[in-house]
């Protein structure tokens, strides 16, 4: 399988490795620094945000297949053609030796460890507000990187120093409980030191960005009470639903985004390939391709649809519908300027209504049903009223959040997966036989060969 295509397509295995300083990106209105080792280098300010942006860098590169691991193992999407290792991801069936899991462990260790050589050098930073917010961008990415792995590969090790080939107590899975416990602590943290929206530039953790990614946490270990009170944090920093759902994703850096990783267009080192993937000429002839059960599951009107979907005429009256949000607008089709966004407030605004539900599987409660209602009004249809069940809200996150990479882990969260799962896999269009220890990934075998201590996940 190709190897995802990356700044200088380097891949750093789990627990080694040497830091590599890639050029700053423009949007983030910082002087280039390129390739420059750590011996001798952070000894002030400039140098560990050269760090600081290095980190955001190894996050471009997570997030280009995550789709496969992600939208690809859920009843959302599938490839046009069921080719090669991509096929492993539709079927739930996925090798311990596929490269794209192996590749996006790495990937997320990559960040993990960027982050730490940052918070090991902060003493180089005279300013305290500076040192504070430097603090925060390394502790959320660091648990944003943890909280994917966590996710997708249920235990695994934490990583919380710059570590070498001795370390090896840091070798061991650890417990997920464990893990998410170590995610709320750097996202708490980070929320008490960075700054709001307005007050740094686009593109960088900010503290909306950090309780947003902590009340998802929060939500994963059903703590709903915390969940809430981190989505009320969010909704004093000023974000507000753009007006129309097109806009949402084509014209960036507006004020519904909350956190996204920004790439540009036609730039080899900057852009991304996910967008060129997403359509037929991509690898395996289109990836990431709408199931006939989501296309079927969206309701009479639904202003969305149009955004969601985007019809590819083939020859004569043939074609087929491919992902809409994400068409490229560069020049050169694989080399796409699509931010990815992690985090938005129409995300925030359905979290709030299931921290609301909690356990329960529907909630009378006003605030819940209109923060719902806030999603489906700008989508044009009716609201709801008088009640609201978790069905609905498992339903609206789907359509609204689509192509996002959240469907599969909402499931998850929801206690939901083995039963909307088995009931896909037996659809003419999905044909596998469903095993409910796949919604966890394997072990990359590679990792398990080269570190004592890691286990495989059983089924694997």
């Amino acid at each position: 399988m190709e190897v995802t295509k990356m700044k200088k397509n380097i891949i750093i295995s789990l627990l080694a490795g040497l830091l590599i300083l890639t050029s700053c990106e423009d949007f983030l209105d910082l002087a280039p620094i390129d390739e420059i080792g750590s011996n001798g280098f952070y000894k002030n300010t400039e140098e560990v945000e050269a760090g600081v942006i290095s980190i955001y860098d190894g996050l471009q590169a997570v997030v280009m297949n995550e789709f496969a691991l992600t939208e690809m193992r859920s009843d959302n999407t599938k490839t046009k053609n069921s080719e090669g290792d991509w096929a492993q991801f539709e079927d739930m069936n996925v090798s311990p030796t596929n490269a794209t899991v192996s590749e996006y462990w790495s990937l997320n260790y990559n960040v993990v460890f960027r982050a730490n050589v940052v918070l090991q050098n902060l003493d180089a930073v005279s300013d305290e507000a500076k040192r504070n917010q430097f603090e925060g961008e390394a502790k959320f990415a660091r648990a944003l990187a943890h909280f994917n792995l966590v996710r997708a590969f249920g235990d695994v090790p934490i990583i919380d120093k710059v570590i070498g080939p001795e370390d090896k107590d840091y070798f061991s899975r650890r417990p997920a409980d464990d893990v998410y416990q170590f995610i709320i602590a750097d996202l708490t943290d980070a929320a008490s030191k960075l700054p709001g929206k307005d007050e740094i530039a686009f593109g960088r953790a900010t503290k909306g960005a950090a309780y947003a990614l902590l009340a998802k946490v929060y939500l994963t270990v059903k703590d709903y009470g915390k969940a809430n009170d981190a989505i009320n944090e969010v909704l004093k920093e000023g974000y507000a639903l753009e007006a129309n759902y097109n806009d949402v994703f084509y014209n960036e850096m507006n004020d519904e985004i909350i956190f996204a990783i920004q790439y540009i267009p036609d730039n080899t080192e900057d852009s991304e390939i996910f967008s060129y993937n997403f359509t037929w000429k991509g690898r395996a002839s289109g990836l990431n391709y709408p199931t006939d059960d989501l296309l079927n599951s969206l309701e009479a009107g639904d202003l969305r649809q149009s955004t969601l979907f985007y019809w590819e005429p083939l020859a004569g009256s043939s074609g087929r519908f491919e992902c809409g949000k994400f068409r490229a607008s560069s020049s050169n089709e694989e080399l796409g300027g699509n931010d990815w966004i992690v985090l938005r407030l129409a995300d925030v605004y359905l979290m709030q209504a299931e921290a609301i539900m909690g356990a329960a599987t529907a909630t009378s409660d006003a605030t819940a049903i209109e923060a719902v209602n806030k999603v489906r009004r700008r989508a044009g249809l009716p609201e709801i009223v008088g009640s609201l069940t978790k069905d609905q809200l498992l339903k609206e996150r789907r359509i609204e959040l689509a192509f996002e990479n959240h469907r599969l882990y909402d499931l998850i969260r929801f206690g939901v997966a083995d039963q909307v799962m088995e009931a896909f896999s037996n659809t003419t269009e999905a044909s596998f036989e469903y095993n409910s220890n796949k919604l966890l990934l394997p072990v990359p075998q590679r990792e398990i060969n080269l570190y004592d201590g890691l286990t495989q996940n059983p089924g694997y």
